[in-house]
């Protein structure tokens, strides 16, 4: 099954490092966040994606086309351009690159990257948002539901910090932790081809238009997700990210 991510927004909201490049990439402990999402799907398996891309579309292919060599020692012949690599190592992933426009909307997109994909079940997700999502369970929970598309449900982060107070002492402090109530599309979806019925043109919304339809035709199923979830929409999103990379504490790095 191959994994679509959407890549060709403007983000506008995270504008202090998306006026040079798109958000997908903005690196994580020295690595786009495109990889980082890349790598979770890779982990079990899937390693065919297709690459919807938009704003600033030529750093992302100018980057995958010059990844076998970036991550090997190389050598140069200046008179005929020859290269030749020594050592390292690339992941085994066959990677399309797919111009859908830059003032294309989500739903233009995921249609182009269905008809790309053509008559057979895709992945979808956004190219901003990493999980340490069970990729394999959330297949088999779509095919038992019988639907055209599946999305992942997830709990969002609270934008504050969570007290427990007990007698004016508190007691318990937590830094913004998964709030216990309220589901949101987290992305993570698996689509069957059926779906571009509900994508009129380049204009549509996914989320707005496409989305909505589908739940009223009872044709969209949620998985549930009640572990970690994180989107990248602001500098405090990248700068929380980068934390727990540095850490060593990223519950999205499930690979070596």
């Amino acid at each position: 099954m191959k994994v679509a991510i959407l890549a060709g927004g403007l983000g506008t909201r995270l504008s202090e490092e998306t006026t040079v490049k798109p958000k997908p990439m903005v690196e994580i402990g020295g690595r786009p966040i495109l990889w980082h999402i890349m790598n979770i799907y890779a982990y079990y398996g899937f390693k065919e994606f297709v690459i919807a891309l938009g704003y600033r579309g030529d750093l992302i292919k100018d980057y995958f086309i010059n990844y076998h060599y970036h991550e090997r020692s190389l050598t140069v012949q200046l008179k005929n351009g020859e290269i030749a690599t020594h050592h390292g190592n690339s992941e085994d992933w066959i990677v399309h690159l797919l111009d859908t426009g830059v003032d294309t909307n989500t739903g233009g997109r995921v249609k182009r990257v269905a008809e790309f994909v053509g008559d057979e079940p895709f992945m979808l997700t956004y190219g901003d948002g990493v999980s340490n999502i069970h990729i394999p369970s959330l297949i088999e929970f779509h095919r038992a539901q019988k639907k055209l598309a599946t999305l992942t449900a997830v709990r969002p982060p609270a934008r504050f910090g969570q007290m427990v107070i007990e007698n004016g002492k508190v007691t318990q402090f937590k830094e913004k932790p998964q709030i216990g109530e309220g589901w949101i599309n987290g992305g993570f979806f698996v689509l069957q081809p059926e779906v571009v019925k509900y994508i009129e043109g380049d204009q549509t919304a996914w989320e707005y238009e496409s989305l909505e339809k589908i739940a009223a035709d009872g044709q969209l199923a949620a998985y549930p997700h009640e572990d970690f979830w994180q989107s990248m929409d602001t500098l405090r999103d990248v700068n929380l990210l980068e934390k727990l990379w540095r850490e060593g504490s990223a519950p999205w790095k499930l690979w070596n």
